[in-house]
Order: structure tokens, then sequence, then C-alpha cells
């Protein structure tokens, strides 16, 4: 699978989405020509995810874009993902591999060039590293929230898989972060919460393919 073409990665969230199902938002967001779509919706209960993640793969499969899970091995098992994200406290790398197999895509957040480090070392595909900007979309501490485009270019420098940059990322705001040498950016409201998702997502796109 091609991580390093994953510019434009979009992360759900029911809450944020204005009424709209998140369906409706990634239907939009493919159309809008997003890369990635990572299946979050933390607000939402297993089961709930479990059927949005059923729709999200028919969706995301039509549209050959990559389905991702948010921390759940066993959700990302069941309906069918290409793969997991996992965060600092989250199961191991070896674990998803040993559950989802040797072909599933595994990414790990980080924050600072160590984290990222040990997540390669532990055989992660990709780096979400963030929060860039700071971010109201999760609860993240003080130290890891805002850590800027200078920490990007610090991970970026410091390992050979890709790095993703994340939170408080927009149209306005996305070029830099890939300019400091994000393969691409990872996007919850800015997308999510927009009038027009297919529009934002281009926009985003545009950004950081300049």
């Amino acid at each position: 699978m091609n991580i390093s073409g994953w510019q434009t990665y979009l992360v759900t969230a029911t809450s944020r989405s204005a009424g709209r199902t998140t369906p409706e938002v990634v239907a939009a967001a493919l159309d809008g020509g997003v890369d990635v779509v990572q299946l979050r919706d933390k607000a939402a209960s297993a089961r709930e995810r479990y059927e949005t993640g059923l729709r999200l793969r028919e969706l995301t499969a039509e549209a050959g874009v990559p389905l991702v899970v948010n921390d759940r091995i066993d959700l990302a098992a069941a309906v069918d993902a290409d793969g997991v994200h996992l965060g600092q406290s989250d199961l191991p790398v070896a674990v998803a591999r040993e559950q989802l197999g040797e072909d599933a895509v595994v990414g790990v957040s980080a924050s600072t060039v160590e984290q990222a480090e040990a997540a390669e070392a532990a055989g992660a595909d990709y780096l979400g590293v963030g929060a860039v900007y700071g971010t109201d979309s999760k609860d993240v501490s003080g130290d890891r929230d805002g850590i800027g485009v200078e920490r990007i270019a610090a991970v970026a420098d410091a390992v050979s898989i890709p790095v993703i940059g994340i939170g408080g990322i927009d149209a306005g705001n996305a070029a830099p972060v890939v300019a400091a040498g994000a393969t691409g950016v990872a996007v919850l409201s800015a997308i999510t919460a927009a009038e027009d998702p297919a529009a934002a997502t281009a926009a985003i796109r545009e950004a950081v393919t300049d």
C-alpha cells in the first residue's frame, strides 16, 4: 500500500459533523479526493462504530481508498479495515500485526522524536504526529498540544517511515506541515464540520499538493 501517497487523511467524528452521519461526511470527502479515512467516532458505542465501519468499508472500497480504525484492533478486524491507528497507551504494534496480519497497515501516534523512533523500531508503517497547531477535538496534555512544524521537521528527519501531521490543521495552515517534511495532513474538524466537506477536502488537498 502506498502510504507515501497519503496527503489528505480524514479522521471521523460524528460529534463535529453538523447533524450529518459519518457515512455522509465520508462520502463527501471521498468526492473531494481524500486519500485515507480513519474511523474514530469515540463517542459512539462499539456496536455503532461497527455498523458505521461496515458502511465506510463499502464506501472506501468502492473508491479504492484505505480504511483505518482508531485504537480498536478487534473492530478493524470485524469490518475488514486495511489497518489500525494506535495511540501511545493502546496495544503494541506487534499485537496488531498478530491479530490483523502482516499486510495490515499499522499507524502510531507520536508527539516526540523518542516516541517516533520507538514506534518505527516496533514496526509501525507510519506516524501521526501532533497536535501540530493545538486541538480541541481530543484530550491532550499541554506538552503535546501545539508542538509546531519544527517538531514535524525533527520527527521527519529522525525516521524513515511516512509522517502525517495532525491537530488544528485546515486549508490555510496545511502547507507548512508538508513543507516541514510530513507526507500529508490528518484533519478532523476542518472537513467534518465544514458546510461543504467535499470542497473542504479539495481545498486541503490543493494546499498540500501545490
